[in-house]
């Protein structure tokens, strides 16, 4: 059975600074009508045809949570990872989000597997950008 889209959900701060970062920092397209402040609910972005993000406030990632602890800035218990075509289009990308305020926590570079560099999001979510190619 396969499921499409998956939709990989993180808890946010605060709605506008997610916003602005996914859309205008990485230039990713939110999906869905817009809510009362002019941003959607769901906050989701499409990266591909079958994978979305959705970024939830706390308070609303808890209701889907329960009791479990949301992991505290700087506890990361995953790695979202994006495929570049090229070493200077994922370096571009690193730059991009560095641009609109994330934290480079590995600067682009070549690794043993490929060319990689990671950020962290504004909340602190990380994410690795790769390309196999020069």
């Amino acid at each position: 059975m396969q499921y499409a889209p998956v939709v990989v959900s993180l808890p946010i701060a605060d709605r506008p600074t997610s916003y602005r970062f996914y859309s205008e920092g990485l230039g990713l397209d939110a999906v869905g009508e817009p809510a009362e402040d002019g941003i959607p609910e769901p906050l989701q972005f499409a990266l591909n045809d079958g994978l979305r993000v959705m970024l939830v406030p706390v308070g609303g990632f808890g209701w889907v949570i329960g009791r479990h602890e949301v992991a505290r800035r700087g506890h990361s218990e995953c790695v979202l990872s994006l495929s570049a075509a090229t070493s200077a289009e994922a370096a571009q990308l690193v730059e991009r989000a560095r641009a609109a305020g994330a934290e480079v926590v590995v600067e682009p570079g070549q690794q043993p597997w490929g060319f990689a560099g990671a950020f962290a999001d504004p909340d602190g979510h990380l994410w690795m950008v790769s390309a196999e190619t020069a």
